[in-house]
């Protein structure tokens, strides 16, 4: 009556995943059981070395007998790996110095993967906002059956339970690295799908350094930032003066080169005087100078109500020129004079240029 009886002649496990192999064995009944050994095929089945020895006490780590000295035999391998593929057989002594058996047929074990199955329905190309993916988890095991329980993870999170992930409608956020695992034994895992989602600039702002306002002749720094994938590259700063568009920077700073042209601070304007004229010119740039207090009224001409040295836009629009104005200018036609002034009990001009 001796036999060994395999009761899964061909068993199938994804890598890292545990499996046990059933086993029964029978022997006389005057006989006791002294050892029990599980080797593999690619050693001798009769002298071994084996995975589990309990003659030797030799154990390998991965290997775990939860069998008896009875008629249970049954050998659990943990965190499966490739190279336990193969036939696996028992071998079994009793105390008879015959007692000595060996069930050759043994079980087969075979070791998959899992695998990850990307489909596109727009195609292989790359993934852009708003497309759509469908994400498949396959055991070998299983065959063309989706017959496993599956868990999916996102960057090392659980996130859904099933054979296919479903991502409609695609944006930013369901870029990730993507793997699936056996429901009962998720160290069982597939390799990394990687999605990366493209889309077009998000979120662009420009901060202005030190700040929004700047003293005239002072230098900022504009920094442009965007949000997007593939990172930006190219970026461009125009100036828009009276509707007109200009080129004037290229990358992600720029420092304007007129300095507290393009961000200034405004002030009020002087006060429009009986005795004072407004003549006509093209919108032009113009300093506007701060004066002590203790300079002269003679020396200034006209009160002065600039707070502080600013660069600005003045837009001159006349009326009339001034007879003395055009007297003693007439021959330069380059020059733009213009008379700012308050009305004093005895008035005084002077121009300035």
């Amino acid at each position: 009556q001796w036999e060994v009886n395999y009761h899964q002649q061909h068993i199938c496990a994804v890598k890292d995943s545990s499996v046990v192999i059933p086993c029964s064995f029978y022997y006389p009944d005057n006989q006791r059981v002294q050892s029990t050994a599980w080797g593999h095929e690619k050693y001798d089945i009769f002298n071994g070395p084996f995975n589990f020895d309990s003659k030797l006490n030799e154990t390998k780590k991965r290997f775990q007998y939860i069998g008896d000295t009875n008629h249970n035999c049954s050998l659990k391998i943990n965190q499966v790996e490739h190279n336990d593929t193969g036939k696996h057989t028992f071998r079994f002594t009793t105390n008879d110095k015959e007692g000595k058996w060996t069930g050759k047929d043994g079980s087969t074990l075979k070791v998959v993967d899992l695998s990850i199955s990307v489909t596109k329905p727009n195609g292989n190309r790359t993934i852009k906002e708003g497309d759509s993916v469908n994400l498949t988890c396959r055991n070998g095991c299983d065959g063309d059956n989706l017959l496993s329980a599956f868990t999916w993870f996102k960057n090392g999170e659980p996130i859904t339970e099933g054979p296919t992930l479903y991502l409609s409608n695609m944006s930013s956020t369901n870029s990730g690295n993507y793997t699936c695992s056996l429901k009962r034994h998720t160290a069982a895992s597939s390799g990394v799908i990687h999605i990366d989602v493209e889309y077009s600039p998000k979120n662009t702002s420009v901060s202005v350094r030190p700040s929004m306002e700047a003293d005239a002749g002072s230098n900022i720094t504009l920094t442009c930032s965007s949000r997007a994938n593939p990172p930006v590259e190219n970026y461009t700063w125009v100036k828009i003066d009276d509707g007109d568009i200009m080129d004037v920077g290229k990358g992600p700073v720029f420092i304007p080169g007129d300095g507290g042209q393009l961000n200034r601070k405004r002030t009020r304007a002087p006060e429009r005087s009986e005795e004072c004229e407004e003549d006509i010119q093209n919108s032009v740039y113009a300093n506007y100078p701060v004066f002590d207090n203790n300079q002269s009224q003679e020396r200034i001409g006209c009160e002065e109500q600039t707070l502080e040295l600013i660069y600005t836009t003045v837009d001159f629009h006349t009326e009339r020129k001034m007879e003395q104005q055009v007297a003693s200018h007439n021959d330069d036609e380059g020059v733009v004079y213009s008379t700012v002034c308050r009305k004093l009990l005895n008035p005084t001009y002077v121009e300035t240029p």
